[in-house]
């Protein structure tokens, strides 16, 4: 393990780029991918969300182009390509790419849908060094031959998995189609699925590969907790756990757009800050939502899976599934906005009965069973009585009891939880029952499971530096002041 970005082969340009970040040493996923990049191998990593895959190909991505020649790319090309996902991760990497490059004279440009298009032609016309894309837009470009791609040195894919899982399999080939046959192919996700190694099979040349989480593993730092209750009651509950437990950043997920805009104004009708984020908002709105939600005017973000993939919150503290998604996978995406850089993070998830097979395959795919805790008042079924949960296939019956993550710990020691459940495979087992989270009368707030008394964000741990606070800029630390999250 590389103890120093400069042991890595970065140039000085480069690591004074970083270190003008305040970082100094790279994560498990930059020591193993960035040598192999620069040696000219083609890549193909996995890595959990939040471990820092951006800067992993963008610092070798910025030397190659750097030191391989100097002239000035030809009018409307360019010599390296990103493509992402969602117009969120395109700024956040095309963001990546000014700060790391600031002591290098190259070029970047950003395409993707959703704001002008005669700004981004403008921006290509003298050509650049390197452009990042989403997809539907850069086809735009392609079909009015404002951008052409028959330059291109190097080719990436961020995070990739989701690009797939979009629907953007065959617009990837339209655009692999036009490019060059001779170049250095990255491919970056957060998971090793069946179709990435499909598509890899036809795109990558005797990869390098590099996997420094197992296939769909939940992030270690990360506390589940699943809250059983009736469908119409998940927004009191929500606006209860917020309330009592002083939640001050939560992001919610809901499956649809409808929704998340319906839950938005009711929270805000609550008297609780809020504002929903999906594909039918404007770039602008979307763009400010996401501000204020960094900034702290806005507490509570709703989103959709599509919009919300690749954004980039420093030290979130608490992830809601308002509904559990129909795709197990996208369980692991959604709460790997929380537990990142070394923080630690708190997934809550309110489950109706309707979706208990949702919450059957989401445990599969993890290999675990996760715990559960009804809130007194709001059981699932008949008012006042104790759900009875049915546990997976396969899952432990004596699992223990949820711990507490460290921010919600009381001063003389965790919290106690009541004995696990127990019983033969087959048998039915209670689920445990808390007390309602209700202000108290003394003012002070109740004892909640992951909310931290008092602020409710997570405490900050620190090794060497420590950790800087919250912000958008730069990557976030994993105690030892390394980039730490996906750019």
């Amino acid at each position: 393990m590389s103890s120093s970005f400069d042991s890595l082969g970065l140039s000085a340009a480069l690591v004074r780029a970083v270190a003008d970040e305040g970082y100094t040493t790279p994560t498990p996923i930059q020591t193993q991918a960035i040598p192999m990049i620069l040696a000219g191998r083609d890549v193909l990593a996995a890595a959990q969300t939040g471990t820092g895959k951006t800067a992993g190909f963008t610092l070798p991505m910025l030397q190659l182009l750097s030191t391989r020649h100097t002239t000035r790319p030809a009018p409307k090309t360019a010599r390296a390509l990103v493509l992402t996902p969602t117009r969120e991760l395109a700024a956040q990497v095309e963001e990546s790419v000014r700060t790391y490059g600031r002591h290098l004279k190259l070029n970047s440009a950003l395409v993707f849908g959703g704001v002008g298009f005669q700004p981004q032609v403008d921006a290509m016309r003298r050509g650049v060094d390197i452009l990042v894309a989403t997809p539907g837009r850069l086809l735009d470009h392609l079909s009015q031959r404002t951008i052409d791609l028959s330059k291109v040195e190097f080719l990436v894919l961020d995070e990739a998995d989701r690009m797939l899982d979009m629907g953007f399999i065959h617009d990837i080939k339209r655009v692999l189609a036009v490019l060059p046959r001779e170049r250095q192919n990255l491919l970056f996700s957060a998971t090793f699925s069946d179709e990435i190694r499909a598509l890899v099979h036809g795109l990558l040349r005797n990869p390098a590969t590099v996997e420094v989480a197992r296939r769909n593993e939940a992030a270690a730092l990360v506390t589940h907790l699943i809250h059983p209750v009736d469908k119409g009651r998940k927004r009191e509950l929500l606006r209860d756990l917020i309330v009592a437990g002083n939640w001050q950043q939560v992001l919610v997920f809901t499956r649809m757009k409808h929704g998340a805009n319906r839950l938005a104004e009711q929270l805000e009708k609550d008297g609780i800050n809020a504002a929903a984020i999906h594909g039918n908002k404007s770039q602008n709105a979307r763009t400010r939502a996401l501000a204020g939600f960094k900034e702290g005017t806005v507490r509570v973000l709703v989103a959709t899976d599509i919009a919300a993939r690749g954004l980039d919150i420093e030290q979130l503290p608490h992830v809601v599934n308002y509904e559990l998604p129909n795709v197990p996978e996208d369980y692991v995406h959604r709460i790997g906005r929380t537990g990142r850089a070394g923080s630690p993070g708190h997934a809550v998830s309110l489950v109706s009965p309707d979706e208990n097979v949702f919450l059957r395959d989401i445990e599969r795919l993890l290999k675990k069973q996760l715990p559960r805790e009804v809130v007194a008042g709001f059981e699932a079924g008949k008012p006042g009585t104790i759900v009875e949960d049915e546990a997976p296939r396969g899952a432990s019956r004596n699992a223990p009891p949820p711990r507490r993550a460290s921010h919600g710990q009381h001063k003389n020691g965790p919290q106690k939880h009541g004995k696990p459940p127990h019983g033969r495979p087959g048998e039915r087992t209670h689920a445990q029952v808390v007390a309602p989270r209700q202000g108290q009368s003394n003012g002070n707030p109740p004892r909640t499971s992951g909310a931290q008394r008092g602020n409710g964000n997570p405490a900050r741990t620190s090794s060497g530096g420590g950790q800087r606070g919250s912000g958008s800029r730069g990557s976030a630390l994993t105690g030892t002041r390394s980039f730490g999250r996906t750019r």
